[in-house]
């Protein structure tokens, strides 16, 4: 099944914060001891035919090859631009929901319980960097250090819920430098290409706690976007942020970067909106959909596409305003976009990957 990419309400933590409101920092104990790991994170991925038609949901591009995610573990590569897949090994069993390469060799997987993975074969082969338990003791770690009241409460919960959190999505500058987001405010940062994971997120202007489905990181900043119209904007690595005016009250569940640098936040009942690079205004977009808007590509030309749930695929020229449907032989619940290196749209959808060979870009 599909991650729950728009699920809403505040953590249940924050009721564990209120509690533990007039603890004292270091009276206040944790225990993070492990809870028992899941088997699937520990769990080969099964090789089977059947891996084609699986539930896709996220396909990115490592040079010219293609890289696509989805349930149960599932990694399938396409070296011929998405007209043939096969499967690659996982060691986990776990729903995998974003994926990220900062060049052709090197890339990360994320998904259910957690789980981090990185490939340094260009996506043939992946191995386990951090998953729910060890994410829950670095956030342990991270509240301890700072001897703050509310982050050690809800660091205990965090550890108390065991593995569960999934993460939504990631985004790497380079090979070393690296974030990822996920749900109830989860935010991860490396500078090691994810040798450790530091917890980022009691830094987050995000004190509700909400899901963080979206981020883009570049050398100069990084921005996120999650439920509830948040936006908000580190410019030092993720030590601290700063939140962002934001344009929509309901959930953003993406962010795409064009090559020009606009931003371009999507989410829920067909909203679109586009900033400049530092994203202090946002301007909305006529999407000319109701659905939600659940992933996007960018075009060579600086524009871009906008896919939705129930498979409508939407065009952006540069600068315009107004998105121009295509039309799409099999409509089916799309997931992931991107384009591959003949200028074909591959999509990662919940029926297996589907590839558009002919997108007019103007």
């Amino acid at each position: 099944m599909a991650p729950p990419r728009s699920a809403f309400g505040v953590s249940r933590r924050a009721a564990l914060v209120g509690l533990a409101g007039t603890a004292v920092s270091g009276l206040l104990p944790l225990d993070a001891s492990a809870a028992p790991a899941p088997a699937v994170l520990s769990r080969p991925a099964l090789m089977s035919p059947k891996a084609l038609g699986a539930a896709m949901l996220a396909v990115t591009r490592a040079g010219n090859r293609l890289v696509a995610v989805g349930e149960r573990g599932t990694v399938l590569l396409s070296d011929d631009n998405g007209q043939h897949w096969r499967q690659a090994a996982v060691p986990v069993q776990v729903t995998l929901t974003c994926v990220s390469f900062a060049d052709e060799r090197h890339g990360w997987a994320a998904g259910h319980l957690g789980t981090i993975l990185h490939s340094d074969d260009g996506g043939l082969s992946w191995r386990k960097q951090l998953d729910g338990i060890a994410a829950a003791a670095r956030v342990a770690e991270a509240a301890r250090a700072s001897g703050d009241t509310k982050a050690l409460a809800e660091a205990q919960a965090l550890v108390d819920e065991g593995p569960d959190k999934p993460f939504f999505d990631l985004s790497f500058i380079d090979t070393r430098r690296g974030f990822a987001a996920g749900a109830y405010g989860l935010l991860f940062a490396t500078v090691d290409g994810g040798q450790t994971w530091q917890a980022r997120s009691a830094r987050a202007a995000n004190p509700q706690g909400l899901h963080l489905y979206g981020l883009r990181a570049t050398a100069s900043q990084l921005v996120v976007a999650g439920e509830q119209g948040l936006l908000m904007r580190s410019v030092d690595g993720g030590a601290t942020f700063s939140a962002l005016p934001s344009p929509y009250k309901g959930s953003f569940l993406g962010l795409l970067q064009t090559p020009g640098g606009q931003l371009i936040a999507h989410g829920l009942r067909g909203s679109a909106y586009r900033a400049d690079p530092d994203a202090s205004r946002w301007e909305r977009l006529d999407s000319q959909t109701t659905a939600t808007l659940s992933a996007s590509a960018v075009l060579p030309n600086g524009g871009f596409v906008l896919v939705s749930q129930v498979g409508e695929v939407w065009v952006a020229p540069p600068d315009a305003f107004t998105l121009r449907r295509l039309p799409v032989r099999e409509a089916v619940p799309i997931a992931g976009a991107v384009l591959a290196a003949d200028g074909a749209l591959v999509l990662a959808s919940l029926r297996g990957m589907r590839r558009l060979a002919s997108l007019p870009i103007e």
